[in-house]
């Protein structure tokens, strides 16, 4: 299933927002699967669905759902068949814009991790991120801790977008500090938001990918 459903997702990568980074590397084809994801999540969280977002997510229709991953990718597109682009506009508005205020939810780690927005998490993240060669671009004003710059950063480390890439420990690194200790729950709470339709199953797929992100992780480092 990895391998047929990388392939629907082979397009996906956030439409604007991402760090600057060089082309990506050959990598093994189960690593290609979850930078095709991570690329998946950072595309509908960094921006409102484009017309040509949808229409690659209604080829997540033809997935074949063996996994409860699986299953949340054929049910996003599923919905994407049904979904006009100004709806889905719409409900990313009333998701997310307005922040700290009139988004029902605020997809940064500062405000899952103190309840306020540009505080040590985004320094921290900062540092980090200095550290391992990362600029942002100029072309989203969202702070680095947005969950969908955040998945970005995630696909550039596997793909080794970020000068020579990062291997599994530095990934691992990344992962347990700025996305582990507080991801899962916004996907939750996405995935059971009011304003929550075509996202949903963005929620839902955010969350059984995390755990298994993080599951994974912990046995490398066991």
């Amino acid at each position: 299933m990895e391998a047929e459903t990388a392939r629907e997702t082979e397009k996906f990568g956030s439409e604007t927002g991402q760090p600057n980074h060089r082309p990506a590397m050959e990598i093994a084809e189960e690593d290609a699967f979850r930078a095709q994801i991570y690329g998946l999540l950072s595309r509908v969280l960094v921006l409102p669905m484009s017309v040509e977002t949808l229409a690659i997510l209604c080829g997540l229709n033809d997935v074949e759902a063996d996994t409860d991953l699986s299953k949340a990718l054929k049910g996003l597109g599923e919905l994407a068949m049904r979904t006009p682009q100004a709806l889905a506009e719409d409900e990313y508005s009333a998701l997310f814009y307005g922040m700290g205020s009139g988004g029902e939810l605020h997809p940064y780690a500062s405000y899952y991790l103190t309840g306020f927005v540009y505080e040590k998490p985004l320094a921290d993240l900062r540092r980090d991120m200095t550290e391992l060669g990362i600029e942002p671009s100029d072309l989203n004003d969202e702070p680095e801790d947005h969950i969908g710059f955040l998945m970005e950063v995630m696909h550039g480390l596997i793909t080794g977008r970020f000068g020579d890439g990062a291997d599994t420990e530095r990934q691992r690194d990344f992962f347990m500090r700025h996305i582990a200790p507080w991801a899962t729950l916004l996907f939750k709470d996405l995935e059971k938001a009011e304003n929550a339709k075509i996202y949903m199953p963005v929620g839902t797929l955010g969350k059984l990918f995390m755990t298994l992100e993080e599951e994974a992780f912990e046995m490398i480092a066991a």
